[in-house]
């Protein structure tokens, strides 16, 4: 089905409208922006206290002046009115404000509604069934684009499956791993996020019964994300433990979406440890912060530890590394890639959310709308991006 593109879009005041701009990662998105941002770019800033918004531009400015006539607007999260006339003001609008699922149900309805593109960094597995549910149906009406998982949590997952699967044979079953490892830190606003996921286990899993009700069945084909088992990888020579991640989820509805994944698809995503003790520690580490996420009160001293808003300094996040590595088989050929940049939670996910919304306002894309992952919406366009800005995509070794 052709996706019915209003047809005010492209006279609408903003190309790109951030929303959070003045959270950590909002912060470090909008200076991105603004020094990456292409001759005649119509964007703003969005946000709840213009204080706080009218200091980011000062700042903002001090490097750039041409960011003294930036626009602040004021819309509030749960402010369903501020935020229908927010999204009909742009053509894309990315969010950095989380949790998602207390502070991003709004702004998707309206997207949808609007037929507006919307970019976030969710990594959480309840607000993304729960969007598709509740409105994947009316951005395919309207041609909104919903992509979700713009930042670590998915793109070098989503598109490092699509870079290797493109590596290996056409039309025959594939399988995938993809091991990460890092040095970063992470801000308060990602352990919120990442507590209240773990602490609404019944809900995540009520919203994902709901969602496979409503997603159409795939026929003759088959596309998984299973969680893998504890072992030590001979590919990559460390531990591999996996990670109850959004990541898996994502990779698998693009291997469904897209015929070049094969009749059979496969992924599977860990970390990867190189010393057993530390592997055995942080099961354990991992282990009791999800017991603990569980009991409210619990659950609110540990983001007290670290309040949203803060994260690693300049300094720290210039020392900040990832790497993701894949190693793909089908058709009798086995291929390792490498997906690898800076510091991956704040550096280098402000880079990829904001080269997300920059490739869905000016790219030439596949015809696609409704909830859709960075590989099905914008594919070879955004991985192009990507790699001009920093981030590495490579073969490694093929058999």
């Amino acid at each position: 089905m052709n996706a019915r593109v209003p047809q005010d879009r492209a006279e609408r005041p903003y190309d790109v409208v951030l929303f959070g701009a003045t959270g950590f990662v909002g912060e470090l998105t909008a200076k991105y922006l603004a020094a990456h941002a292409p001759d005649g770019f119509r964007w703003a800033l969005a946000g709840r206290d213009l204080g706080k918004l009218e200091r980011l531009r000062e700042r903002l400015t001090a490097t750039d002046p041409a960011c003294a006539s930036l626009p602040l607007l004021r819309a509030d999260a749960r402010d369903a009115d501020g935020v229908r006339e927010l999204a009909a003001s742009t053509r894309v609008l990315a969010t950095t404000v989380g949790p998602y699922v207390w502070y991003g149900a709004e702004l998707v309805a309206a997207c949808a509604a609007a037929g507006t593109d919307y970019v976030d960094l969710t990594g959480e597995p309840e607000f993304v069934d729960r969007m598709y549910v509740e409105h994947d149906a009316r951005a395919r009406e309207t041609g909104a684009r919903i992509v979700h998982a713009c930042g670590f949590d998915s793109i070098p997952s989503d598109l490092g499956a699509y870079f290797t699967v493109r590596q290996l044979p056409e039309g025959v079953p594939l399988t995938v791993d993809g091991f990460v490892r890092s040095n970063a830190l992470f801000s308060g606003g990602t352990l919120a996020s990442a507590l209240t996921a773990i602490g609404r286990g019944p809900q995540t899993l009520a919203a994902a019964r709901a969602r496979r009700l409503h997603e159409p069945r795939l026929l003759g084909r088959r596309a998984r994300g299973p969680v893998g088992p504890p072992r030590f990888s001979r590919e990559t020579g460390t531990w591999a433990l996996p990670l109850p991640v959004l990541d898996p989820r994502i990779v698998a509805r693009s291997a469904a979406a897209l015929e070049r994944y094969g009749p059979d698809f496969r992924y599977r995503h860990y970390a990867s440890v190189r010393h057993l003790p530390v592997a055995l520690g942080g099961t354990a580490a991992l282990g009791a912060t999800a017991a603990l996420a569980q009991v409210p009160a619990a659950r609110q001293w540990l983001m007290d530890r670290w309040e949203p808003g803060r994260g690693p300094d300049a300094e720290r996040r210039a020392r900040s590394w990832f790497s993701v590595r894949f190693v793909g088989e089908g058709g009798g050929r086995r291929v390792f890639t490498e997906v690898s940049g800076g510091d991956p939670g704040y550096g280098e996910t402000a880079k990829m959310l904001a080269e997300s919304a920059l490739c869905l306002a000016f790219d030439a894309l596949p015809d696609t709308s409704g909830q859709v992952t960075t590989a099905v919406a914008m594919g070879d366009a955004l991985l192009t991006r990507l790699r001009k800005a920093g981030i590495t995509f490579r073969v490694a070794d093929a058999r």
